[in-house]
């Protein structure tokens, strides 16, 4: 049965007159792992803002569906974004902005909810930077803890640009265990310029350079190889 939960037809993207995107065909499966890389300015990041339905496309269609093929208007997403998206000098604290991740989940209470959050603070090494503003964080820790908020609500689908930014190899080997874990339960779209491990654990590599190409390639991200 195909079970795509997320369909792109025909999207273009245009800013300023210059095109960023080009009749963009994706279907996006239930239980996927899609490992998405290409230039620096080949619309990686558009791509995704565009399948979170945070921009609209100057045309083409985006498209979400249930496991039953019918049309919904929303998914269970958890996001996260590229580190220069965030106003580090918003006053939050890291706890607020991990708990900021269960906005809209009506069918937690308080004391589930710090209990979650708790947890999640753990997995991403946090904790004593619970009550720390996330102005005071290092590149890393801020990226840890925007990682913390998309993994919170225990999404359906995870969609993470760039998550090894600023991340130091320690924990890097440590989101790798994450990844693994949380894809045997979730489907994951992720952008990323390292590929090494990460194409491992993929089962599906696309390239973006305006223009999207699925590679079938055993070492995607070797041009001569892709078909």
């Amino acid at each position: 049965m195909d079970e795509t939960i997320i369909r792109l037809h025909g999207v273009s993207m245009r800013w300023d007159h210059r095109e960023v995107l080009r009749d963009i065909d994706l279907d996006v499966r239930c239980g996927d792992f899609l490992a998405i890389t290409g230039p620096n300015g080949g619309g990686k990041s558009t791509l995704l803002k565009v399948i979170l339905k945070l921009i609209k496309p100057t045309s083409g269609t985006v498209g979400y569906f249930n496991r039953d093929g019918a049309p919904v208007q929303r998914l269970h997403i958890g996001y996260l974004p590229q580190k220069n998206m965030i106003d580090s000098r918003f006053p939050i604290t890291v706890r607020e902005t991990v708990l900021s991740g269960l906005l809209g989940m009506r069918d937690i209470g308080r004391e589930e909810a710090s209990e979650v959050v708790s947890r999640i603070l753990r997995l991403v090494e946090l904790e004593e930077h619970s009550d720390s503003p996330i102005g005071e964080l290092s590149g890393g820790q801020l990226q840890r803890t925007l990682l913390g908020r998309a993994l919170v609500s225990d999404p359906a689908v995870l969609v993470l640009d760039e998550p090894l930014s600023y991340i130091d190899k320690n924990f890097e080997r440590r989101i790798y265990d994450i990844l693994a874990e949380v894809s045997r339960r979730a489907t994951i779209l992720l952008v990323s310029h390292e590929m090494s491990v990460i194409s491992t654990m993929a089962t599906r590599h696309l390239i973006v350079d305006r223009t999207l190409h699925e590679c079938t390639a055993k070492h995607h991200y070797v041009p001569s190889e892709c078909r």
